[in-house]
């Protein structure tokens, strides 16, 4: 069955081009969104990707109405053959079900695979120089000025024994685990 997907990313966006292009194809049935391609939760798509069975052939009109990026992409199309489907988009000339159409989709995963491990290797250049620099990432350790500040006085008001810790907690307006996260810090604050 051929199954077509069509997706616009805004609402002022219409969909007659993508669903003339469905039906000329002949698509039994076709799934249909406004949504940003950035929206991961897709709920057409996700009702596309249920009711696909073995055989099935999604057609798009292009590549970037499907995936948000080339690994999005290469993600949902491994989805799409796990089912025992094919993909075919109209613009791309792109068609898994075709020895060249797996082929082009098989370069485009090796080229996303490429893209992930060329920015991994440029993070981890870039944190190495940092070290060798000394600078060193992450959040800073310890507690901030103010912060320091509420610990003192939430350790001196708990050691008053004149308010609960939901009083303290209120009065400082932090969370009790912040107040005893505060109370741990004195140790080193003392």
């Amino acid at each position: 069955m051929k199954i077509g997907y069509a997706r616009v990313s805004t609402k002022d966006q219409n969909l007659s081009l993508q669903l003339d292009a469905r039906e000329k194809e002949g698509c039994e049935k076709i799934f249909q969104e406004k949504a940003t391609g950035g929206n991961a939760d897709r709920q057409e798509l996700k009702k596309l990707l249920e009711h696909l069975r073995e055989g099935d052939l999604v057609v798009i009109w292009k590549l970037d109405r499907l995936g948000r990026s080339l690994r999005d992409l290469v993600n949902l199309v491994t989805d799409i053959q796990a089912k025992g489907a094919g993909l075919k988009s109209l613009n791309d000339s792109i068609d898994t079900t075709t020895p060249q159409g797996k082929l082009t989709f098989h370069l485009f995963a090796a080229l996303a695979e490429f893209e992930r491990e060329i920015i991994r290797e440029r993070t981890k250049a870039g944190l190495e120089s940092a070290r060798a620099r000394g600078r060193v990432g992450g959040r800073p350790k310890g507690l901030t000025k103010d912060a320091k500040d509420k610990a003192i006085i939430a350790s001196s008001l708990y050691a008053q024994k004149q308010m609960t810790v939901a009083e303290i907690c209120k009065h400082l307006g932090i969370a009790k685990s912040t107040f005893y996260k505060y109370l741990g810090s004195q140790v080193v604050l003392a």
